[in-house]
């Protein structure tokens, strides 16, 4: 029995994710049966070669060796203590209190195992884990192996010719260990790259560290890259960035899919934010070489958003969620790395607990949920005619009182809620363009749509979809775009825009003259609008520069087809500046501010189209 105890050690059973201390070794079915019929020291010699020969055979570092015989040397001691204070010796026919008190025994040894495991793992960290970790096939394992020393003992006594046969009980057990574990193991891995999956990266989150950082990847116009070459090269092309990111990340982190075209890097042993973005940039880097897909070389970016793990028990949700809010910053921005920044206005506590809120109440979709639209008239400043609204989101807190728009984009925008919140502007506004041409007085109606929106893409089939249950013309919506979403990624959201164009919605370029570069993609993209910044026409009755700057835009605009709309006409002077300059339509509260549908009612039934009267040679003198 000795003998066999240290020759099964030649193939320990290892459950997948586990560590090398929590390893099963098959000899405790000998060991256990010699310490019940020869006492704790035969038994613990015993033991300790067979554990000895499990290290060499798993290539264990000495110091795990050593903590693993330690265990099994706590576990052997208590069961043969229990044995000794009960008198317990299996003799050829047991009986009942035999088979009772053998139980409590290999109880005993597995309480003492585990339970010393627990400590130092406690010991260790300085703190209890949050979760405990899944252990059921580990001690079912354990019991089965134990139990079934006893019934060797025994039938040993009977004639030793039978105990060989035991190893057929041991290679059972041993292939139940390895279903177990290959089951483990495929739930933990990306069946497409082989990376680590977001279950694996939960796993490894929740046990816990310090200095650590989540850097997530989210790979550039990668969906351009599956339009024209097709589905089956982009799948390989995401292999071949696993491939490369997990080649350039040393063995101590682990490389993530997490799913579509996103990966992830937990990096540990990262003191500090700097040395996150250096390892950041050297990832950005590594895909920065031109991938080959049947010859054909393919350009890859990423956009990289970093969380650092400050607090040892940070859940990974929270870590994932800072990561992707760090990474849509990047995107916002222009920018390939960004650092999650709590203390940031848009990351503050208060904003987070305000996005939580609303995402409750999109998901309730009660009717009382305080999401509310107001709409505010354009326009046509040659006429006086109204020729159209922009829808204006509002939202009433049941705490906070009325949030305006400007501070839930801000919130919303680079989170995963805004795309719930787009669909149900979108839901409401068709709907009533539904009733106002039901009612005869059909309008055209303006929404704004954000960068991550757009990249999606899946907002043009929403479109489709609420315009033809409907039954609302494609000429009576228009999507309001800014020059920070044109800029994210423009050839994602060329190819979203232009998809709408075709469908009949009326593309408007917002804020325009507020961002960047855009000048070059002006051409390219299917507008039907500028829409200049309030910044700009507040101070164009009194400031020459902000004059020329928006005659400036009307004129490109005049030269590109494309139709002129001021924002923020706030008094007669500005609105006849504007009718000179030649703009198209004007929008602020010289003519009415944003109201409800109802109050928007009364106010068309009310007002009387004005033109305006000749507006003045030139500016005030002492202005500019």
């Amino acid at each position: 029995m000795a003998a066999l105890a240290v020759v099964v050690d030649a193939r320990p059973y290892v459950l997948a994710d586990r560590r090398a201390s929590s390893v099963i070794l098959p000899s405790i079915c000998f060991t256990f049966a010699i310490a019940l019929a020869w006492g704790f020291v035969p038994a613990l010699v015993v033991q300790l070669a067979a554990v000895t020969v499990a290290g060499v055979r798993m290539r264990l570092p000495v110091r795990r060796t050593l903590h693993l015989a330690v265990q099994h040397a706590a576990a052997i001691g208590a069961a043969a203590g229990v044995a000794a204070m009960v008198s317990l010796r299996i003799g050829p026919q047991p009986d009942w209190d035999d088979a009772l008190l053998t139980v409590a025994a290999a109880g005993v040894w597995i309480l003492a195992r585990y339970g010393l495991a627990a400590l130092v793992a406690w010991a260790g960290s300085h703190r209890r884990r949050r979760r405990a970790r899944k252990q059921s096939v580990e001690v079912l394992a354990t019991a089965a192996l134990l139990l079934l020393g006893p019934v060797v003992l025994a039938t040993a006594q009977v004639g030793l010719a039978f105990v060989p046969l035991v190893l057929l009980a041991l290679h059972a057990v041993h292939r139940m260990v390895r279903s177990t574990g290959e089951s483990e193991r495929a739930a933990r891995v990306d069946s497409l790259t082989g990376l680590p999956n977001r279950r694996a990266l939960q796993s490894v989150v929740g046990e816990g560290g310090r200095e650590r950082a989540l850097l997530l990847l989210d790979l550039d116009r990668f969906r351009a890259v599956n339009d024209a070459l097709g589905h089956r090269v982009g799948d390989r092309l995401l292999v071949e960035v696993g491939r490369r990111l997990a080649d350039v990340v040393p063995a101590h982190d682990l490389v993530v899919r997490l799913g579509g075209d996103e990966f992830a890097v937990l990096a540990n042993r990262v003191d500090g934010a700097p040395e996150a973005r250096r390892i950041a940039y050297h990832l950005a880097e590594a895909l920065n070489r031109p991938f080959a897909m049947d010859g054909l070389p393919v350009d890859v970016t990423a956009s990289i958003g970093i969380a650092l793990q400050d607090a040892p028990d940070a859940d990974c949700a929270t870590l994932l969620r800072e990561a992707e809010v760090a990474m849509y910053d990047a995107k916002q921005r222009g920018d390939q790395v960004a650092v999650y920044g709590p203390d940031a206005a848009h990351h503050s506590p208060d904003r987070l607990a305000l996005l939580a809120d609303l995402r409750r109440a999109l998901r309730e979709d009660a009717p009382d949920d305080g999401i509310m639209l107001f709409y505010q008239p354009q326009i046509a400043i040659a006429t006086g005619e109204v020729v159209g609204v922009e829808a204006l989101l509002r939202w009433q807190h049941p705490e906070r009182g009325l949030v305006g728009p400007e501070e839930l984009i801000r919130v919303v925008e680079p989170t995963p809620v805004m795309r719930l919140l787009t669909g149900r502007v979108l839901h409401n506004v068709v709907a009533q363009l539904a009733a106002w041409r039901e009612a005869g007085t059909p309008l055209r109606a303006a929404v704004n749509v954000s960068a991550r929106d757009l990249h999606a893409g899946g907002i043009a089939d929403r479109v489709e979809e609420l315009l033809h249950e409907y039954g609302v013309p494609a000429d009576l919506l228009q999507l309001e775009i800014t020059e920070s979403a044109l800029m994210a990624d423009p050839h994602r959201v060329l190819n979203t825009i232009t998809r709408l164009d075709r469908m009949g919605i009326a593309i408007s370029l917002d804020d325009f003259g507020t961002g960047y570069s855009s000048l070059q993609h002006l051409r390219r993209l299917p507008l039907a609008e500028v829409k200049i910044d309030r910044s700009f026409v507040l101070g164009m009755s009194t400031n020459r520069g902000d004059a020329a700057i928006v005659r400036s835009v009307i004129d490109l605009a005049e030269a590109m087809g494309l139709r002129a709309v001021a924002e923020g006409v706030e008094d007669e002077l500005t609105w006849r500046l504007l009718a000179a300059a030649g703009c198209h339509a004007a929008q602020g509260w010289f003519h009415a501010r944003p109201m409800p549908p109802a109050d928007l009612a009364i106010w068309l039934s009310r007002y009387r189209p004005v033109r305006p009267g000749p507006a003045p040679l030139a500016l005030p003198t002492g202005l500019g």
